[in-house]
């Protein structure tokens, strides 16, 4: 090698380690602890690009896992016998995800615990750039409590979490509209206030004056009556819990708190299974409701652009004159990337409800899928239009 070229080379290789070693440590600082880490723990971590870094120590371990959106990603063991790894980058919103040990699927015990997919687990948060309407801010808020009834229906103690908005105890006279909100399938009467936020959304909605102070109540979709048999060969048993709301969890919350007792002033809502179930139950029950909003979901609409009317939902939506006439609101959300299904069953409700003169409002949430981030910006947007 000639000696101009050796400088040259000696030049750009001193250039570059430096600059290499630069962008690496730029990547690491780059990981930050999850917002919905438990106190004081530094993993689970989250970067700019929405990649979830985590670490666990197993040391007799033969294999680890970080399991995400359906995708397992395997982890590296040091010699101290603590595993890391990461996933790929993940779309903004809230996450479930759990640790694969040996084939053994168990929480991360560095992230706080939510139920959702039918079981305790842990949970990631990649930050939205629209996160402002559901953070904790400076401003009046509600709060949350647990109401605790025996159910006659189920034969069992059943709970319900209700919001009360800012104010509330401040004067003991002023009544408020209510909405009955209820979570998806295989998650509880916890989702909303954990994952979803919905006491700050409405916290920052009230105090913009975007929305009015009202109460919110969230039950629990999962009721069955008393005796009743599920097995693999009869299938689920037929769900109660239209039943329960309507002649239990209504009634209790009239005569517990300070609503507004009428249909003119009582909406409700729910996501996926939530929709399905509040759509069934506002059809049937238009007499108590005046507000719809169906976040990912219908009631299961056939998508069958032949399907008689008729018999969907027992003809409910045969007269669109009484339908526009007691709905105030019939609102409808999906994020841009929800599986295929829910905008085929969505888009015929929706074609069926043009064909027949019925008003609606849709709502897309976007670039997300069938998960919170949409639910938050569904409940944000649905809220704004109740109770004026």
């Amino acid at each position: 090698m000639k000696p101009i070229q050796l400088l040259i080379f000696i030049f750009f290789v001193s250039f570059s380690l430096p600059f290499s070693a630069q962008t690496d440590d730029k990547v690491k600082q780059d990981f930050q602890a999850s917002s919905v880490n438990q106190p004081g723990k530094e993993f689970p971590k989250v970067n700019s690009e929405g990649r979830v870094r985590v670490r666990i120590e197993a040391p007799q371990a033969n294999n680890v896992q970080l399991d995400i959106g359906g995708v397992k990603y395997d982890l590296e063991k040091n010699d101290e016998g603590i595993w890391i790894g990461e996933s790929a980058p993940r779309d903004e919103g809230f996450h479930y995800y759990q640790i694969n040990i040996d084939g053994a699927s168990v929480p991360d015990p560095g992230s706080k615990y939510y139920y959702g997919a039918g079981r305790w687990g842990s949970a990631i948060e990649i930050p939205a750039h629209d996160k402002e309407f559901y953070v904790m801010k400076d401003v009046p808020h509600g709060s949350i409590t647990e109401n605790i009834y025996f159910s006659e229906i189920t034969q069992s103690w059943r709970r319900n979490f209700v919001y009360l908005p800012p104010g509330y105890f401040g004067n003991s006279e002023e009544r408020y509209p209510v909405l009955y909100l209820q979570h998806g399938s295989f998650e509880d009467e916890t989702g909303w206030a954990s994952q979803g936020h919905a006491n700050l959304i409405l916290d920052n909605l009230i105090a913009s004056g975007k929305a009015k102070r009202m109460i919110v109540v969230m039950d629990n979709g999962y009721a069955y009556k008393s005796g009743a048999k599920q097995n693999a060969q009869e299938g689920r048993s037929k769900s109660a819990f239209e039943e329960v709301l309507i002649d239990e969890v209504i009634p209790n919350i009239d005569k517990k708190f300070r609503t507004k007792a009428s249909r003119a002033y009582r909406a409700i809502a729910g996501l996926s299974m939530g929709a399905n179930q509040t759509m069934r139950i506002i059809m049937n029950n238009l007499n108590l409701f005046s507000y719809y909003g169906g976040f990912s979901g219908t009631s299961n609409y056939p998508g069958n652009k032949k399907i008689d009317t008729s018999i969907f939902l027992n003809g409910a939506f045969e007269d669109a004159d009484e339908v526009n006439e007691k709905l105030k609101v019939l609102w409808l959300g999906l994020g841009t990337k929800e599986p295929e299904v829910f905008f085929k069953t969505v888009g015929d409700f929706r074609e069926m409800l043009e064909n027949k003169g019925i008003q609606y409002t849709f709502y897309e949430s976007p670039k997300t899928a069938h998960e919170w981030l949409t639910w938050r910006r569904c409940l944000h947007q649905y809220a704004q239009l109740l109770f004026k």
